[in-house]
């Protein structure tokens, strides 16, 4: 069989699918999980920061260092398992601690991350949390678990991945800074299917948080959208004045719309990222198969009555901005035929003046060169009665009979060599 050439992205790609690998997690155990994002232009950051900053924490553990230009990493940092992934705009870092503490999501968890490591972040926190993954007990039990740990008008509660384990938690931030979620798995679910739970609930919570960036960027825009709105409402209103000036309203209307534009440009990252992230929260949630306990909102309706709402509002902005620029386009295009049919007729009336001027000028000329004629013909005639005068008496004429009778002749070339003459130019 001969030797195919592999294409040089053959095996990077293929291996992409299988980089980030679930974590095998064996019931009981903790998890702690923080996502790490700078707050501006996370996405074209230098990302060997990123990467300086894992190998940071993993010498403080003697703990080898990950392939150069990787995006993941999962390995062990003393008694601990450290699962490491790089994205677009931010870092997670999940820890998994074996057993479970006294008191439940204990704060002391999270000093597995040492803090003058944490104060180095290239980055600020986006989210954290604290994870309690036990054996599955009773139902009243977990009831009751989840009464004492979360609070109870926003907790979400369900079973999952066909009754294999039960899943709680409440979005809300505790006071030591984290948000908490439990999982109760069955005694027959494997180390694998819960790792596969824990890592969905990371994600969940992760790209929730991310997705909310989108509506503090409406938040911010919508102040000025309102007022950009307003004036084009009353520009467009302008428009329909006889009194109005078109160019002046023009240059007005082509400001706002370069303003919409630039707030477009700006703001399209972050609308079309809230929209992956929302599809990704959506579709973590759909694959872990939720069945209702007892009457509790399961995380998708919780998602639906709280989350949605926040994506829907972006939605709306990212289209009313698209309206708004489309008015303005529209507008434009109206205005500037305006000032296209206003410039048309202003050159119409300059061209019809420019035509009584050149008439004017034209008879001005004629009656220039009538006087001409006169002028010249009254001296022509002179000058040739001085030359007919000493033949005056051999014709038997006056000197007076003389010059009337050369009067009309000299008067008619004078006129034709005036006549040529203007010809002659006119060509």
């Amino acid at each position: 069989m001969p030797q195919l050439d592999d294409h040089p992205l053959r095996y990077t790609l293929s291996n992409e699918l299988h980089a980030r690998p679930f974590p095998s997690l064996k019931t009981p155990c903790r998890a702690v999980f923080l996502a790490i994002k700078q707050p501006v232009a996370a996405e074209s950051r230098h990302r060997s920061a990123d990467r300086a900053h894992l190998i940071d924490l993993l010498d403080r553990f003697g703990v080898s260092h990950p392939q150069p230009n990787a995006t993941h990493y999962f390995g062990k940092i003393g008694r601990f398992e450290l699962k490491w992934e790089q994205h677009t705009e931010f870092v997670t870092y999940t820890v998994f601690i074996k057993g479970l503490s006294d008191r439940p999501f204990d704060p002391q968890d999270f000093e597995v991350f040492p803090a003058d490591w944490l104060e180095k972040a290239p980055g600020s926190r986006l989210t954290s949390s604290l994870i309690r993954i036990e054996t599955m007990s009773e139902e009243t039990e977990i009831l009751s678990k989840c009464e004492d740990w979360f609070v109870q008008e926003s907790l979400a509660l369900s079973r999952v991945v066909d009754k294999a384990a039960t899943i709680a938690g409440d979005f809300r931030i505790d006071a030591a800074g984290h948000t908490r979620f439990a999982i109760f798995a069955d005694l027959s679910s494997g180390k694998r299917r819960v790792g596969r739970i824990a890592q969905r609930i990371c994600e969940i919570e992760t790209y929730k948080s991310m997705s909310m960036l989108g509506l503090s960027s409406v938040r911010k825009m919508g102040t000025r959208l309102n007022e950009i709105e307003h004036s084009l409402t009353n520009l467009m209103a302008d428009m329909t004045k006889p009194d109005s000036s078109a160019e002046e309203t023009l240059h007005s209307l082509l400001a706002l719309s370069a303003e919409l534009e630039s707030m477009s440009a700006q703001g399209s990252f972050r609308f079309g990222a809230t929209g992956a992230y929302e599809t990704i929260v959506n579709q973590r949630i759909e694959v872990l198969r939720e069945t209702r306990i007892r009457g509790r909102q399961t995380f998708a309706e919780f998602m639906m009555r709280r989350y949605d709402p926040a994506m829907r509002t972006v939605q709306s902005a990212e289209t009313r901005m698209k309206s708004m620029s489309a008015r303005a386009i529209r507008a434009g295009e109206l205005l500037r035929t305006r000032v296209d049919v206003e410039r048309s007729a202003q050159n119409q009336a300059l061209l019809e003046n420019m035509d009584r001027r050149a008439d004017l000028q034209l008879r001005l000329q004629k009656t220039v060169e009538g006087l001409s004629v006169v002028a010249i013909g009254y001296y022509a005639v002179s000058l040739v009665g001085y030359l007919l005068y000493p033949v005056a008496g051999v014709l038997g004429m006056s000197k007076g009979m003389l010059l009337a009778a050369a009067t009309i002749p000299v008067v008619l070339l004078v006129w034709l060599a005036i006549h040529r003459i203007r010809e002659k130019f006119e060509k």
